[in-house]
């Protein structure tokens, strides 16, 4: 199990600068999300020069890209429209995001507009199993991040989609699980279907914690994904714009992304076997 960092930590930063912050705090792979740092609509339009630009600066820094999160939130509308853009906004990046190396992607469940009813469920699968087809006929893995406001905000809402969408895999941020009052169990229980596993200190109805005053036990949860037998990343994932956001705190984000590596580290050494 790898430890990443995402650079939405440093959203006050340019991609470059993201992505030096994230080397000198010794970590080897960065996720990446749509925002300041990669525009989709810019990519789309200028793919070739985005891929050169994001390569130079991976090398730089000696990274990989361990995730991509392009959210497209709107693969739910009752808007035709807005859905099928953002399903053709998915596609057309698929080949930029192969081309730096992404090692997947991940999307949001779309959002609630403004219920989760079922003429929305069945535009996400829709949506979803179209982005799907897309992702594995590029050999690139392909899941949704169960998130607040979204249309799975609960784990059971998340096993509806997997069970509906082929090849489709999962995001979990425990965060947003234990938010919005997810039990322990029936978070663990989704991890055969974890693909990458985003972390951050966190407890119920506060969506980002200063290290000490969270609920997460980060040996229990390493202990888990052992378990569970993942082998993907793990990712250190705080925001750094979202204050109020569900009872997000304001942290000193590199003091917690040091705090919350180190502690993820600690506990995955403590599993691995003594040759």
């Amino acid at each position: 199990m790898e430890i990443s960092c995402h650079t939405w930590a440093f959203n006050d930063l340019t991609l470059r600068e993201a992505l030096g912050t994230i080397a000198r705090l010794g970590f080897r792979y960065a996720d990446i999300g749509a925002g300041k740092h990669f525009n989709p609509v810019h990519t789309i339009r200028n793919p070739r020069e985005v891929a050169a630009d994001m390569l130079a600066d991976l090398r730089a820094f000696n990274l990989k890209i361990s995730d991509v999160s392009l959210m497209l939130t709107r693969i739910s509308a009752a808007d035709e429209k807005q859905r099928q853009t953002e399903v053709n906004v998915f596609k057309a990046l698929v080949p930029v995001l192969k081309a730096i190396g992404a090692g997947g992607v991940t999307v949001s469940p779309g959002r609630a507009y403004p219920s989760d009813d079922e003429a929305a469920r069945d535009r996400t699968v829709q949506s979803l199993t179209e982005m799907a087809q897309a992702a594995a006929k590029a050999q690139l893995p392909f899941s949704i991040e169960p998130h607040l406001d979204s249309m799975a905000t609960t784990p059971e809402a998340a096993r509806y989609y997997l069970d509906r969408v082929p090849n489709l895999r999962l995001t979990l941020d425990w965060a947003h699980l234990l938010c919005a009052n997810a039990r322990e169990k029936d978070i663990v229980a989704l991890l055969p279907h974890a693909r990458h596993v985003q972390l951050r200190q966190t407890a119920r109805a506060q969506l980002q914690l200063p290290f000490e005053r969270g609920r997460l036990n980060i040996e229990k949860i390493i202990a888990q994904l052992y378990e569970a037998e993942y082998q993907g990343h793990i990712c250190v994932e705080y925001l750094s714009e979202h204050k109020n956001w569900h009872g997000a705190v304001d942290v000193a984000i590199i003091p917690e992304v040091m705090r919350m590596r180190d502690a993820i580290r600690n506990a995955r050494d403590a599993h691995q076997p003594v040759e």
